[in-house]
């Protein structure tokens, strides 16, 4: 969309919005703009100035955009989580090492917890892989 300011010719102005920059000359062949004074249809546009748009703007309004998306799919991974998943809370590290030492008795047992770094550490120096998962708080 583009606005014009329009002027008849009898200097009468007055703003209209078109589809593009092109459809004023369209309009005007066929008759179809007229002064919304008047009414003669002898109409040229006037110059205006183009409306600057505030890039800064723009970006932030992107970036809470993108921040909202990804806070939604965190929310949506944190309820799967919570809904399939067993919560072992800070005895994380130990459950993992018996998950995977005794892999036929717990070998779909699926769970989550907390670990401190050290303990993720030892965990990896045993080959056992783990992952972190961004905790997203809950809305209310």
């Amino acid at each position: 969309m583009i606005k014009y300011i329009l002027r008849c010719k009898n200097i009468h102005e007055f703003e209209s919005w078109f589809s593009d920059s092109n459809e004023f000359d369209k309009l005007k062949k066929k008759n179809f703009i007229s002064c919304i004074i008047c009414g003669s249809q002898d109409i040229e546009k006037s110059i205006m100035s183009p409306r600057i748009i505030n890039n800064s703007n723009n970006k932030n309004q992107l970036e809470e955009k993108k921040y909202s998306r990804i806070k939604k799919d965190l929310s949506k991974l944190r309820q799967f989580i919570e809904t399939n998943f067993e919560n072992v809370g800070d005895k994380f590290h130990s459950s993992v090492r018996s998950i995977y030492y005794d892999k036929k008795k717990n070998k779909n047992k699926n769970i989550y917890g907390t670990t401190t770094e050290k303990e993720r550490k030892e965990l990896e120096e045993e080959g056992i892989a783990i992952s972190t998962v961004p905790w997203v708080e809950k809305e209310n």
